[in-house]
């Protein structure tokens, strides 16, 4: 996203449109291309103006260095909706800011399904995860139901797990 901004304003003289950017990166949510923002500057990227569109100032121009990034791969697809069988073969690598992925061991699902719209995950979004076994109330989670994944919010209730 920082490097797509850097070049519309390069190119254009004026930073890209939030939605823009999420075509640009293939985004179709704008609340997660928003969220990518205000990542963005609480580690000192951008600046933003809130009270006006396209007002998005790069911060680390001087920096020429290229942003370390980590290899995540692509694994499979995960329902948002009806749980589907589990997949785990790796269909491609992106590579991410590693201020943006905090665990090593990361790997990325394409989601099915549009259950989650709510929490602006859509289908076709590609989401990051770390394996892990707990999870606190209300977290959004991949959850393995025998063979099967799905991306649900996690809800631990007296005697069961509510997803």
């Amino acid at each position: 996203i920082l490097d797509f901004i850097r070049k519309e304003v390069r190119e254009k003289g004026y930073p890209p449109s939030v939605r823009e950017i999420g075509e640009a990166v293939n985004l179709s949510s704008s609340s997660t291309v928003h969220s990518h923002l205000e990542r963005l500057e609480k580690l000192g990227y951008i600046r933003r103006d809130p009270t006006k569109p396209r007002a998005i100032e790069i911060l680390s121009e001087s920096s020429t260095a290229p942003a370390p990034v980590i290899n995540v791969p692509l694994i499979g697809r995960v329902a948002a909706g009806s749980p589907i069988l589990a997949e785990q073969n790796v269909e491609d690598i992106y590579p991410l800011p590693k201020d943006f992925v905090l665990y090593e061991d990361a790997f990325m699902l394409k989601v099915r399904g549009d259950s989650m719209i709510e929490t602006g995950i859509f289908d076709g979004d590609l989401v990051v995860v770390r394996r892990t076994t707990d999870a606190r109330n209300g977290e959004i989670v991949v959850a393995l139901v025998g063979e099967e994944a799905t991306v649900k919010r996690f809800f631990r209730e007296k005697d069961c797990i509510r997803l």
